[in-house]
């Protein structure tokens, strides 16, 4: 028998002073199964830094043809493409010419600066192509904010991002490996 997706409720309260966006929104997000919680906070960082009324959770890690989350337009083009992790050139030159903007989220230092570095000369022609860092402890500090149920407050200023729980709170400043 299959293991089945863990649910996990997620209240967001986002005020994003840089793009001056102040919503609430209310998620439900399934963890793969083969998904830790760190890469799990990582989606819920990912959406509270590009929040917008349709952007959305897909179905991740169990599909090649989607990304971690998208933004699709009323005519169900894709606005915005978002993963997590190191994807190879054939994926990111897809999403390329699938969406308006792909942005990538990378983490683990040592592997995202190899992986850059072989990629690097494969990107440049990509001018909808980002791409940003989440250091190492931050990663490891967002896991400790997983819960089932989550109320997590996200204040973003001039590129810094303050997340907090009402018990505990992090500054996460992704790194610019591409913009």
């Amino acid at each position: 028998m299959a293991i089945k997706s863990t649910i996990f409720k997620a209240e967001l309260q986002i005020t994003d002073m840089d793009r001056n966006y102040y919503h609430d929104h209310a998620l439900t997000i399934a963890r793969h199964p083969s998904e830790n919680d760190a890469r799990m906070m990582l989606r819920i960082l990912a959406f509270a830094l590009n929040a917008h009324e349709r952007l959305s959770f897909t179905k991740g890690l169990s599909s090649e043809d989607e990304p971690d989350l998208w933004q699709k337009n009323l005519s169900n083009e894709i606005e915005l493409w978002i993963d997590l992790g190191l994807p190879d050139e054939k994926r990111i030159r897809r999403a390329c010419g699938r969406a308006n903007r792909v942005i990538i989220y990378t983490y683990n230092r040592t592997g995202a600066d190899a992986w850059w570095h072989k990629m690097q000369g494969k990107l440049q022609r990509f001018t909808n192509l980002s791409v940003f860092n989440i250091d190492d402890a931050t990663v490891a500090a967002l896991a400790g904010f997983s819960q089932r149920t989550m109320q997590l407050q996200f204040t973003i200023a001039d590129g810094t991002t303050l997340l907090s729980n009402g018990e505990q709170s992090l500054e996460i400043t992704p790194t610019v490996t591409r913009r």
